[in-house]
């Protein structure tokens, strides 16, 4: 598939809205009716059942029947550190455990190497609610889609690479994607 223009994958907006998760208002994080998840019109062209992210929207859609898809606001990363690609949903993981990439620690030890043994999920861990693992071919490209903890960081460029959600709309995506799931990063 050519590299997306975002003109073209949304089209409209549906008048439908996700509701926001009990998970966001459990946190005390109240999501901005401009940043909640909705239902859009897309372009021809996209199969249903893969996740497409529009970097220069920072929005994820997961793709369904009838030319629509759900549209989440997402993070990405840092310039130099998005990487897009193909791949699949390897794994997935709820509260999932965290331990920085050795290019990360070695980047910036002052913020990583502390870390270097991993951190527990749930508190102050990066990936939050749950991570969708990105694997090329068999193996870990070491990319995830996650939650975050920091959800006022959603709709920027901050992360290492990964793509970051809000946890209630990252809960929500894991509920509905099965491993082995299409990912394009555009």
């Amino acid at each position: 598939m050519a590299l997306m223009n975002r003109r073209h994958l949304l089209m409209t907006g549906a008048a439908a809205l996700l509701a926001p998760s009990a998970v966001a208002a459990a946190e005390g994080y109240q999501i901005p009716k401009h940043m909640q998840a909705r239902i859009v019109r897309i372009r021809d062209g996209f199969a249903p059942g893969e996740i497409h992210v529009d970097p220069g929207q920072f929005a994820l859609y997961w793709t369904l029947d009838g030319g629509k898809a759900i549209r989440y606001p997402v993070g990405i990363g840092k310039e130099g550190r998005y990487y897009s690609g193909t791949f699949r949903v390897g794994r997935k993981a709820e509260w999932p455990r965290w331990t920085p990439t050795k290019n990360m620690i070695r980047r910036e030890p002052h913020i990583y190497a502390k870390h270097a043994a991993g951190m527990p999920g749930g508190g102050p861990n990066p990936l939050g609610a749950r991570a969708l693992y990105l694997y090329n071919g068999g193996r870990d490209s070491l990319l995830r889609i996650h939650g975050t903890p920091q959800p006022e960081n959603v709709g920027r460029a901050v992360s290492n690479g990964c793509v970051r959600m809000i946890n209630a709309h990252v809960i929500d995506l894991a509920n509905r994607v099965p491993n082995g799931t299409r990912v394009v990063l555009h």
